[in-house]
């Protein structure tokens, strides 16, 4: 490894048709790296055209059908002791002067904090609420580590991983650009799933696509599946569970849902989405089952809010939703609240 002090800093990038955000990302890189090398995979607007101007070394190649190969080519475009792996529909909002710091000490693998912002949630009171998910992600890599997996690549290391202070901010998650990404997503997770037949991840991810697709039956077998092979204290296991509860619900499964929440009440006990998508799946029951919603299913939606707020936000907790802990949770409780307070006076 190269001296500390002359250790060269680069932000790796992959990237098409993303001209809508790439000067964004960029222009909050600049300041913290020694280059920016962006890989075009087959751009047909001004992406690479903005990438030069604002400073990048722009390079091209025919997309390979793999994130990972093309991850793996921009880094060898890097040439870089460190590597910043960044996308397009990212930015840095606080702690770039962290990543000079970080050469400092021996090689590890850097875990970085990306708030993927999502639509607006819509509270029981009707106003809409913007809000994210927050993961801490390997995106800060020392020469020659790789990725491998089609889609929802992932490092391949056997090197320590800490956290580093960098924040940055996702808004690919968003309705109007998920809408371009997922026929894509799912074709290339399938074709993982092919060569790795029963991986736990990759079944999560197709879940979360059929999710996506409103498509919960398919969803709730494949999330299932990957619920029986998941390891415990998995970084996705907080997800996979609170995504199958909600499929399960919207499905109409609101039996299993409850009996499925009950097994993990222990497990989940400081998650606040998991309290959260409860009081949710509580209220539908007691709607479809009026005769007992005044003495069984009311109660549970209130006491699963109510423990929401005694959680309170947790932004370390993979795939936790902000606001769960905290104002979504409370809009909840009010509507109810008042609600009830109606049905009395009436």
């Amino acid at each position: 490894m190269t001296k500390a002090a002359q250790a060269s800093l680069a932000a790796a990038m992959i990237v098409r048709n993303e001209a809508r955000c790439i000067t964004r990302c960029l222009e909050s890189v600049r300041p913290f790296v020694d280059k920016m090398v962006v890989l075009d995979t087959g751009s047909t607007d001004q992406t690479m055209e903005l990438a030069r101007k604002a400073g990048a070394l722009v390079y091209e190649m025919p997309w390979p059908g793999s994130f990972a190969e093309a991850r793996n080519r921009s880094l060898e475009l890097a040439d870089a002791d460190w590597n910043l792996i960044i996308d397009a529909d990212e930015w840095i909002v606080s702690g770039g002067p962290n990543l000079r710091s970080w050469r400092h000490a021996p090689d590890r693998l850097g875990a970085v904090c990306v708030r993927s912002l999502c639509d607006a949630v819509q509270e029981r009171n009707g106003e809409n609420t913007p809000t994210h998910t927050q993961n801490w992600l390997t995106r800060f890599l020392p020469r020659g580590v790789r990725f491998e997996r089609r889609v929802h690549e992932q490092v391949v290391s056997d090197l320590s991983c800490l956290k580093i202070q960098l924040h940055i901010q996702h808004d690919g998650y968003l309705q109007s650009q998920l809408e371009t990404k997922a026929d894509r997503n799912t074709s290339l997770l399938w074709q993982d799933l092919e060569e790795r037949p029963g991986d736990a991840y990759i079944l999560y991810h197709l879940g979360q696509e059929a999710s996506k697709r409103a498509e919960f039956a398919q969803a709730c077998d494949l999330l299932r599946q990957s619920m029986a092979l998941t390891p415990k204290n998995a970084n996705w296991e907080h997800g996979l569970t609170i995504r199958y509860l909600y499929c399960l619900s919207q499905g109409g499964e609101l039996d299993k849902a409850l009996i499925h929440a009950h097994e993990n009440l222990g497990r989940f006990q400081h998650s606040p989405d998991f309290f959260f998508i409860t009081g949710n799946i509580a209220l539908a029951k007691a709607a479809a089952d009026p005769g007992n919603a005044l003495g069984e299913w009311i109660p549970l939606a209130l006491s699963s809010w109510e423990r929401c707020l005694e959680i309170g936000d947790q932004p370390d907790l993979e795939d936790s939703v902000r606001g769960v802990g905290s104002h979504l949770a409370q809009g909840n409780l009010n509507f109810l609240r008042s609600s009830l307070s109606a049905l009395k006076v009436g």
